[in-house]
This record gives C-alpha cells, sequence and structure tokens, in this order.
C-alpha cells in the first residue's frame, strides 16, 4: 500500500505539517488504517476512495481515528489536483461533507477547504482551571479580551489567547493530564494563540488527544478561530493569517475566510509541498 507524504500549509515551500494520503480502490478496514497511521507516524494519514465525483475520506493519527483533520485534508487536495486535476471536489467525512477547491498560486498548488457548519459553546469553569493549571498559565498570562470558549470546525476545539508573545513561545504542559481531561470532553485540541493583530494571529495546538504533544499546523483549529472571533463579534467577517509551527521549527501559514452569517461554512487555504 503505497503512503504519499505531503506537508500542508507550507511556509514559502518549507515546514508545513506532514500527512500521509493513501488512495486504494476500496476502503481499507479501520485496523488496517490504524496500523498504517502508527507506522507512517505523523498527526495524521488520510485515506480516500473515488466514489463517483466524490472522494469518501477518513482520518487516522498514530492512536485513533479523528472525524477531521485540516492539514490531512489540504495533503489530499494536492495529491487530488496531481491526479484529477485543479478544481472542486466534494469529500464524504464520517459526519457530513464539504468541498475543497484546488488551484495553482504563484506556481505553487494551493488548496482552500469549505467546512460544514460550525457553531461555539461556553466551557465549564471547573475545566478551564484544570487545562490552564496542566499547561502552568497564570490567570494574568491569559487575554481578558477573549473568553475562553470551544469552538467546532467538525471537531471541537478549546481557544485560549494569551497577553505576550513570549508566553506563547515558552509553551509546554503536561502531556498525560491534559490527554485525559481532552478526551472528557472530546476536545481534538487546544489552540492557544496571541494576536498580532485583528488580522493576523500566531498558534499553537496542543494535539494531545491523537498522541502528539504539537501540531505544526491545524486546519480545523484555524477554522474554530475563524467561528470564535465571529461568533464573539470580534471580527465578523473577512479573511485573516494564522501563523503557526515557527516555535517547532516546522513554519506553516493558513489563510482563513469567513462571511457575516451566523455559523456558516468557513473556508480555510493553504500551499503544499512534497516531502522527498
Amino acid at each position: 500500500m503505497k503512503v504519499e507524504k505531503i506537508s500542508a500549509f507550507s511556509y514559502k515551500n518549507r515546514g508545513g505539517n506532514p500527512a500521509g494520503v493513501v488512495f486504494s480502490d476500496e476502503m481499507l478496514n479501520k485496523k488496517q488504517m490504524l496500523e498504517i497511521a502508527k507506522d507512517v507516524n505523523y498527526s495524521e494519514t488520510a485515506f480516500l476512495i473515488k466514489q463517483g465525483d466524490s472522494f469518501r475520506i477518513r482520518y487516522f493519527s498514530p492512536e485513533t481515528e479523528i472525524a477531521f483533520c485540516g492539514h490531512a485534508t489540504i495533503a489530499s487536495g494536492y495529491l487530488i489536483g496531481e491526479k484529477f486535476g485543479l478544481g472542486k471536489y466534494n469529500l464524504i467525512l464520517n459526519n457530513g461533507n464539504i468541498e475543497i477547491e484546488v488551484s495553482q498560486k504563484n506556481g505553487e498548488s494551493f488548496t482552500s477547504i469549505t467546512s460544514m457548519k460550525t457553531h461555539s459553546k461556553d466551557a465549564k469553569e471547573e475545566y478551564i482551571n484544570s487545562i490552564i493549571e496542566a499547561f502552568s498559565f497564570k490567570k494574568e498570562d491569559l487575554n481578558s479580551k477573549y473568553p475562553i470558549k470551544i469552538a467546532f470546525s467538525g471537531n471541537d476545539h478549546l481557544i485560549i489567547f494569551l497577553k505576550n508573545k513570549e508566553k506563547l513561545q515558552e509553551m509546554k504542559y503536561d502531556f498525560d493530564k491534559v490527554k485525559v481531561l481532552m478526551k472528557k470532553e472530546n476536545i481534538v485540541t487546544i489552540s492557544v494563540l496571541w494576536e498580532e493583530n485583528e488580522n493576523l494571529y500566531h498558534s499553537r495546538n496542543a494535539f494531545a488527544y491523537g498522541g502528539v504533544v504539537e501540531d505544526p499546523a491545524t486546519g480545523s483549529a484555524a477554522v474554530a478561530l475563524g467561528e470564535y472571533l465571529r461568533n464573539m463579534g470580534f471580527k465578523k467577517s473577512g479573511n485573516i493569517e494564522i501563523l503557526q509551527g515557527f516555535d517547532m521549527k516546522q513554519p506553516s501559514q493558513l489563510f482563513v475566510s469567513f462571511s457575516d452569517i451566523a455559523n456558516s461554512p468557513i473556508k480555510v487555504s493553504g500551499t503544499s509541498r512534497v516531502i522527498e
């Protein structure tokens, strides 16, 4: 079984988040997909079969199946474009459909994902306190302008804003404790952010849920951030840029755009590169 390796949301043709992508004639069983994902040992591997003009897609981390993964979708889009041509394609997920568009931008493959409908909800104060303690943050480290919330983009993501970029760069956490807390509330990543301005955000994403300490680029969390900003009224529509992975020496760049219609799908885009 051939596993193709693509780094999604790359930054100036370097960095990005590696994903495995497997095309097959029939969908493999769950055990086979998990074994391949463990062997590849990236944060996610995507498995696709063609169904008419659409593609059925499933995502596996080395430990578990994930409902949706942005960077593995961007990586898959790159290969769909290479194999089937540029254009728009429908992807069938476990719990809904999304659309991708594959194009060329400045000589690079550029893929956009249009998410399913999004929403936000409150997190319990006791739960927030447990997370903050496990990250060794103090209350004064948090940016009180931005309440801690859960935003849904196909997965649930916890959104935490810090006051200072230095605190973001110093991010560390108790992996085992946070993994238990994330599994308890089905939080797929914890998105820790610093706002440079209303259009540019710096992000680090804890992915203990999937058995990975940190994700260098997280498309699903990028969509969740767009949902959060819109839902809270900080930015009701428009475009934002997210820089992630720089502290891991895997620089990544994600572009997000959304309308002012509540809960409407959000678009996340980025370039990809082949991992030699």
